[in-house]
């Protein structure tokens, strides 16, 4: 306002000397360094009018309460090669960006809007913002914001107590996380519990499932491990030994040997040897003849052989074993052949 009341004054400054000679002075002696001066004022004056009225800056308000927002918009009175550098806060930076807009763009102006907003109580200045258009540098006007604080009136305020922390409801989804653990744990005690009460063969069903020939020997290997001589067991050694050349018997030869009393599993042998191919050497039927009945007269009529016999006797089961076990495998491959 003040510069358009000094162009206002300047406009009457060709009239002054038609005033001056009504007066009785005489104003072509007068000094002529006013009138230039007044003249260069008044060319200044309109050059920074038309220089800043290209660019202005407003704000929606001038006061403002902590934390609420206020928006401020440069306007630009031109829509080639103008640039808007980055937004300067005020000089203390308590004055953030909330969003930065996108530039609208009018018939014949820029606007840059920005949404601004201070959590710091005080008077701040917004510096003049920089626009170039066509790379000369314009500046807006400085702003001025206060920010006030939110008065609380303690006085008219009742007081209360501070309230417990109350729990929230529970939710279905807040079950569900636990209904998907709980499944879980229960697959997991279900695999634990198979594998550890799933029905695991019996010594026995392992030792079937061995060739005769290699269970007869892991017996053998087993029983004299056992040491049952050096503890007086010779019974129990016995049934053990008859034990294991029955089982070898019955499942090498097809003979019901477990079953069938010393006689009867001899007159088997013999005549299954004559009407096969099987050709059981006589020694071999001897020696196992000789074993069952030491091993019947140690259990029924509690004979107590010598060390020296009882160790015959092991040979002499492990050596009906050995030839029992070949002859079948040979017979077996003469068959095949004869195929």
């Amino acid at each position: 306002m003040a510069l358009k009341n000094e162009i206002s004054d300047m406009r009457y400054i060709p009239y002054l000397p038609n005033k001056l000679k009504n007066s009785g002075r005489d104003v072509g002696n007068a000094d002529s360094k006013p009138l230039l001066s007044s003249f260069l004022i008044l060319f200044l004056g309109l050059l920074s009018i038309s220089s800043f009225g290209q660019v202005s800056a407003k704000i929606d308000t001038t006061s403002i309460r902590i934390g609420e927002q206020f928006n401020y918009e440069i306007i630009v009175d031109e829509t080639k090669d103008v640039r808007f550098p980055k937004f300067e806060s005020d000089s203390l930076n308590r004055i953030g960006v909330v969003t930065s807009h996108k530039i609208d763009s009018l018939k014949d102006q820029l606007i840059k809007k920005y949404t601004l907003t201070s959590f710091d109580s005080g008077r701040y200045v917004l510096p003049g913002q920089e626009i170039f258009i066509r790379d000369k540098r314009f500046l807006t006007d400085d702003v001025i914001i206060d920010v006030a604080t939110v008065p609380v009136d303690t006085l008219k305020q009742p007081m209360y107590h501070i309230k417990d922390i109350k729990n929230e409801p529970y939710l279905f989804s807040d079950y569900l996380n636990y209904f998907w653990g709980l499944i879980l744990l229960l697959i997991v005690i279900g695999l634990i519990l198979y594998f550890v009460l799933r029905d695991k063969p019996s010594e026995e069903e392992l030792i079937s499932r061995i060739p005769p020939f290699d269970a007869a020997k892991m017996r053998l290997k087993e029983l004299d491990e056992k040491e049952l001589l050096t503890q007086n067991k010779i019974k129990m050694y016995y049934v053990e030994l008859t034990d294991i050349v029955r089982t070898f018997i019955e499942k090498e030869l097809n003979i019901p040997a477990l079953e069938s009393t010393t006689d009867e599993l001899l007159e088997t042998i013999t005549d299954f040897n004559s009407s096969s191919n099987l050709n059981i050497p006589k020694e071999t039927i001897v020696k196992l003849q000789k074993l069952l009945k030491e091993a019947d007269l140690v259990k029924f009529a509690k004979s107590k052989p010598l060390q020296n016999e009882v160790a015959l006797h092991r040979v002499d089961a492990e050596g009906v074993i050995d030839t029992l076990h070949p002859l079948k495998v040979e017979s077996k491959e003469e068959e095949d052949v004869g195929q």
